[in-house]
């Protein structure tokens, strides 16, 4: 089972940098067009090129709708990295007190923690499948792009699934830690189990 889950999160943290790589690229270009269009625009350069000017403004420009589509990737990137840092206990920790404590407290603190996580990640996710059920009745779309909403919805929704799936997953391992006092997972970052 653990060779599933890691499968699941590895592909769904690949997802996420693929799609945040893209968002970064469009961004770039985004940015690159506007900086030519206000160079276009310039005092400068219609005196000095005219020609080179006109066919600026006409041409470049920022990606249109490059801010609905940053809105809708970096939120399934957010939910696909959430799996594979969750398997490898790589999410923040403050250990000003569990430092101190016997290891069994600190297994147990983990436990807790990542019970929580997965519920907090279960309602987010059912949370998303309704706004996903709801977009995808009323059509709704994205103001420049007239981008179906549920689409993000959607795809925010199975992001959040496997990362549910893989948050109940890590709970239930750091559950048999407590039982067994033997690690099933990989530890945090300098945390002692």
């Amino acid at each position: 089972m653990l060779n599933v889950i890691t499968r699941s999160a590895q592909v769904m943290a690949m997802l996420g940098g693929v799609v945040l790589c893209l968002l970064v690229g469009m961004t770039c270009v985004s940015i690159l067009g506007r900086g030519l269009n206000s160079l276009a625009h310039g005092a400068h350069l219609t005196e000095l090129a005219p020609a080179l000017a006109a066919w600026l403004v006409a041409h470049t420009g920022p990606v249109t709708g490059d801010y609905e589509l940053i809105e809708a990737g970096i939120a399934f990137a957010v939910f696909a990295f959430l799996p594979i840092c969750q398997l490898r206990a790589g999410h923040a920790r403050v250990d000003l007190i569990a430092a101190a404590m016997p290891a069994r407290f600190n297994r147990i603190l983990t436990a807790f923690w990542e019970g929580v996580l997965a519920a907090i990640i279960i309602v987010i996710g059912w949370r998303l499948y309704l706004g996903f059920l709801e977009k995808l009745d009323n059509g709704q779309t994205t103001f420049l792009l007239q981008m179906p909403v549920w689409w993000a919805y959607g795809a925010s929704f199975l992001a959040a699934l496997v990362a549910g799936l893989v948050g109940v997953f890590c709970a239930f391992m750091r559950l048999r830690e407590v039982q067994t006092g033997k690690p099933h997972l990989p530890k945090a970052e300098g945390a002692e189990h």
